[in-house]
């Protein structure tokens, strides 16, 4: 992950699971951050309004922080990983328990700022150039 021209933001200890939260950040991933914002406001998971939260903060320190534009930014990254896990106990019959595991989970979610086409295209032609001349 290159740290110059991106903004960072992590929520920590959200209460469900990795695998349920993957699926929210699937929906935002590689896409620009305002369509994201209203994916995830008109989204019906439950976990979608804490994820909504840390893309929020990840907007506000590209903003304030390095002094991106928030209309060419796009969720480059959004990670998931597992977090703490309690585990609760249930009376069941018979003088018997069951275990209830209640998981936690972690999101990181990464913001780039869109670089114009034309300097795309310079910097592919950079590389061919510096390619041709490694190969003289």
């Amino acid at each position: 992950m290159d740290k110059t021209n991106c903004a960072i933001a992590k929520g920590t200890l959200i209460r469900t699971s990795p695998r349920k939260l993957n699926l929210v950040a699937g929906l935002i991933r590689g896409s620009k951050a305002g369509k994201a914002l209203t994916q995830l406001s008109m989204s019906k998971r439950r976990v979608a309004g804490d994820v909504k939260k840390v893309l929020m903060a990840a907007i506000a320190n590209a903003e304030n922080n390095n002094g991106m534009d928030v209309d060419k930014l796009y969720v480059s990254e959004a990670f998931v990983g597992k977090a703490i896990t309690m585990k609760r106990f249930r009376a069941r019959a018979k003088g018997r328990g069951a275990r209830i595991i209640k998981m936690f989970s972690n999101i990181t979610i990464v913001l780039k700022e869109q670089m114009p086409v034309a300097e795309k295209k310079d910097k592919k032609e950079d590389k061919k150039e510096t390619n041709l001349k490694e190969k003289k």
